[in-house]
């Protein structure tokens, strides 16, 4: 029978029913996964389902049975590839389950940012406007999305799903080219013209050693227009310690973060000593977990795992 071991199941919520594979069977999951408990939890699994717990080389090889790695997830940065490889180990994920989720959340941070949302609640909640002499007061500036440039790091699915959001407000939409490439070819436009040129930036790339500190003090000293910058993707890819400098010296008027290098932030993080600030907002890497998000993902999940049974299905990456 089937050995199937779910390492993280804490990273969908409790009340989620998960339906299972139709085909017979043995099912284990656990709230979560430390890493020394990995390996053994996995012995005589053929099947592995992770989000975020790591599958290195290390792991991989102390692992004969295991057969296939099903990623409740798009990134893929957290497994060893190659090793997998090498040990005939298919490995899949799901793709394009919060292609509505993430662009909405990131288009909910750039109408939030734009207008000021968090901090003239927060003035409503201690009581600011009560205290005005008029209807209105005027603590945080407001601006318009209507004519605003905004830039897309990352033309896939969820790029190009906050494009079609941001289209409807009026805005002019820039796709970032490589950090490397001199001449991108049409619609993407050379990266440091890039920088100058948006409003807003939002992330919607992968994390990877193209990626990896792809926003550092560097490019925020390009951002002529001391844009919004938004990160829904992964953390890393905007260095965090040069961010909070950015907002703290005015280089960016607001910042909105959905990932961190590293989740959650135990042992504190930079973003955090400006967490309170009215023109930052940072959400628990919720962006992509919208209920349908979620169901959707599920099913492609368990779809992969039925294809592979039924040999149908190889390395889906």
């Amino acid at each position: 029978m089937t050995k199937i071991v779910f390492l993280d199941r804490g990273t969908f919520p409790k009340n989620f029913e998960a339906k299972k594979p139709s085909f017979s069977h043995e099912w284990q999951e656990y709230e979560g996964t430390p890493k020394d408990q990995i390996i053994p939890r996995l012995q005589g699994a053929e099947i592995a389902i992770i989000n975020k717990v790591k599958l290195t080389e290390d792991v991989l090889s102390n692992l004969p049975d295991l057969k296939m790695i099903a990623i409740s997830a798009t990134g893929y940065d957290n497994v060893d590839i190659n090793a997998a490889n090498e040990r005939g180990i298919t490995v899949a994920n799901v793709k394009g389950y919060a292609e509505n989720s993430v662009p909405e959340h990131a288009m909910m941070m750039i109408l939030a940012l734009s207008r000021s949302l968090i901090g003239y609640q927060t003035d409503v909640e201690k009581g600011i406007w009560q205290k005005s002499n008029h209807f209105c007061f005027f603590n945080h500036p407001i601006e318009d999305l209507h004519d605003k440039t905004l830039g897309i790091i990352g033309r896939g699915v969820l790029g190009a799903g906050l494009a079609r959001l941001a289209s409807g407000f009026g805005m002019g939409i820039m796709y970032a080219g490589r950090r490397d490439d001199k001449n991108p070819h049409k619609p993407y436009i050379e990266f440091n013209e890039f920088l100058e040129q948006c409003d807003i930036i939002s992330v919607h790339c992968p994390l990877n050693e193209q990626t990896k500190d792809l926003i550092t003090k560097k490019e925020f000293d390009k951002m002529a227009r001391k844009p919004i910058l938004i990160n829904a993707s992964r953390g890393g890819i905007v260095n965090e310690a040069d961010a909070v400098n950015a907002v703290n010296e005015k280089k960016i008027r607001a910042l909105g973060i959905d990932c961190l290098s590293l989740e959650p932030p135990r042992n504190g993080n930079p973003l955090l000593s400006i967490a309170h600030y009215p023109n930052v907002i940072i959400t628990p890497h919720v962006a992509w977990a919208s209920s349908d998000a979620i169901y959707t993902l599920w099913e492609g999940l368990i779809n992969n795992i039925e294809k592979w049974k039924k040999g149908e299905l190889k390395n889906s990456l």
